[in-house]
């Protein structure tokens, strides 16, 4: 006798991402999981008395997307914060700067988000203009990359950088010739200090600049209100169809709020947690990398693999780069990791069993990040590892075949390519037309054979996927001579399902809408099939399930 089923969706447009039933009508969930998929027909051996029946109207139903490259620690933080997206020019940004700090005068350290290089015009951002807004209290703005922060003179003073502090290679205190720094800060070793001045002490930032405890030890108060500022994010990935998550920056505290949820039911996104790996990594670090792994098992939360950073970003000059910038002259931007030491890491973390994942944006530190993958293949012999090159967004083409031929999944964000979502000019002044022919590789990764997902990286852009699906669809060729780097309309949502699920080496439990798999699904308000392009990303999430149970619901 067939077993009741405790849900069943009908009158969908149903997106499986399964080869085997692409389409279907109507599904069946129990028992946390996929029990059937078909027309409304094949559902009748499944209707009880208990049974909920749910009318979709036609609506699309597809696998909960699978989101595989955010920080959400740092986001959830961020949402309580002012952002200066799509605002310019210093009197627009400075009233609404000294509006902020008008409603949050107990706030030591006032945090501003999503500044651009150029938010001020053609002024320079440095601690004079910021004293410019507000002098008398500290007051720092993120760069929308996250790999930069300026600060005002009080911020700095505050932080201990006023005079200057020595960096490991491709961090700087940018210092002026007045002796004294100029508020420019590079990469997350520089601006640390900083974002221990602000309300969350920096706890949530930790896992990207030192990923081990945060110091000093957070209170239970501070620990209580961790706790409930990421039950907002989790519920704003909810509010966006996202039933599980790769998280790209990890600490053991990071770990320990997550768990903490787990254990009383509020971790509604599954999770994967990396270790974070920093140049000097030793015997004790790799031992609790091993002991975070063990004890985080579940289908909820794992911490099975390590996150590296080879560089930096394009836009201000520390990404890697196999020749000097075009707007740079004889700047490269230096790898954080020698040659020796990153092939070192490689090799270690993938002889004990870990997946990689390696933000790499500039084509040497690409070519890097291979180099180090090649050499734990020769040293431990080929396995599935599946390891991960994060954002991609310069490529030297003669490495665009290594990713297929060394098994390496390849990890770009659409919503980071120029098109249109973002001006050309800029990436064109930076490194150049012949550079941007290869720049920010999609379709070409496909084409090359190699596997691929997509993200967004959020915060440093919308986590909305409908936005990525979007800008994944609607790339045009940057510069003349370039390739066709969109993708299809499947591609685009393989890559934010299934894909990104075999990434994580989830492809046998989700990704897909198939019998025994996760009831991990989203219903989307229109035919997605149907819908123009430009019009994808004003669907709405209408009701999101995370092991059959509804997590949101419009």
């Amino acid at each position: 006798m067939a077993i009741a089923a405790e849900t069943i969706i009908e009158n969908a447009r149903v997106l499986t991402l399964d080869e085997g039933t692409p389409r279907a009508e109507a599904v069946a969930l129990g028992g946390g999981r996929i029990l059937a998929v078909g027309g409304r027909a094949d559902m009748s051996a499944l209707r009880g008395p208990g049974t909920r029946v749910m009318d979709a109207g036609g609506g699309t139903l597809m696998p909960g997307f699978v989101e595989g490259h955010l920080h959400l620690f740092t986001g959830s933080v961020q949402l309580d914060r002012l952002s200066l997206k799509g605002l310019h020019g210093f009197d627009a940004v400075a009233a609404a700067i000294r509006a902020r700090a008008a409603e949050r005068p107990g706030e030591r350290m006032l945090m501003i988000e999503q500044a651009d290089l150029d938010t001020f015009g053609d002024m320079p951002c440095d601690r004079h203009i910021l004293d410019r807004i507000l002098a008398d209290r500290p007051l720092a703005l993120m760069e929308s990359s996250h790999h930069t922060v300026w600060a005002n003179t009080a911020a700095l003073a505050a932080a201990g950088l006023l005079h200057g502090a020595p960096m490991p290679p491709g961090n700087e205190v940018v210092m002026g010739p007045d002796g004294l720094a100029t508020g420019v800060l590079l990469e997350f070793d520089a601006f640390g200090p900083i974002l221990a001045l602000t309300p969350s002490g920096g706890r949530d930032t930790v896992g990207l600049v030192t990923g081990r405890a945060p110091v000093p030890a957070p209170t239970a108060a501070d620990r209580s209100s961790d706790l409930a500022t990421l039950r907002q994010g989790l519920a704003y990935l909810a509010r966006h169809g996202i039933t599980s998550a790769h998280v790209m920056d990890g600490d053991p505290y990071q770990l320990s709020l997550y768990a903490s949820l787990e254990a009383e039911g509020a971790l509604t996104t599954r999770l994967r947690v990396p270790f974070r790996v920093l140049p000097g990594m030793d015997p004790a670090d790799w031992a609790m990398a091993e002991a975070a792994r063990t004890a985080h098992t579940s289908d909820r939360l794992r911490a099975d693999f390590v996150k590296v950073f080879m560089d930096g970003v394009l836009g201000t000059g520390t990404a890697a780069m196999l020749a000097p910038y075009d707007d740079r002259p004889g700047v490269t931007g230096d790898p954080f990791f020698s040659a020796e030491e990153w092939t070192h890491v490689a090799v270690e973390a993938d002889r004990r069993g870990f997946q990689l994942a390696v933000h790499a944006i500039g084509d040497l530190a690409v070519r890097m990040t291979l180099d180090g993958f090649e050499a734990a293949r020769a040293a431990n012999g080929a396995r599935d590892s599946r390891h991960r090159v994060e954002h991609i967004e310069t490529c030297d083409p003669a490495d665009l075949p290594r990713f297929a031929a060394l098994g390496v999944v390849g990890s770009p964000q659409p919503t980071h390519a120029p098109g249109p979502f973002y001006g050309l000019a800029p990436l064109i002044d930076c490194i150049g037309p012949a550079r941007a022919r290869s720049a920010y590789p999609a379709a070409s990764l496909l084409r090359s054979g190699a596997r691929m997902l997509f993200s967004s990286d959020w915060p440093v852009v919308a986590l909305d996927p409908l936005i990525g699906i979007r800008a994944a669809l609607e790339r045009t060729p940057l510069t003349e001579g370039a390739p066709q780097e969109a993708v299809t309309l499947h591609e685009a949502l393989a890559a934010h399902t299934a894909w990104a699920a075999w990434t994580g080496f989830d492809e046998s439990v989700k990704g897909r809408i198939a019998p025994g798999l996760l009831a991990d699904l989203v219903l989307l308000s229109g035919d997605i099939e149907a819908t123009p392009t430009d019009g994808i990303d004003a669907l709405r999430v209408v009701t999101t399930f995370s092991g059959g149970n509804v997590i949101y619901q419009a």
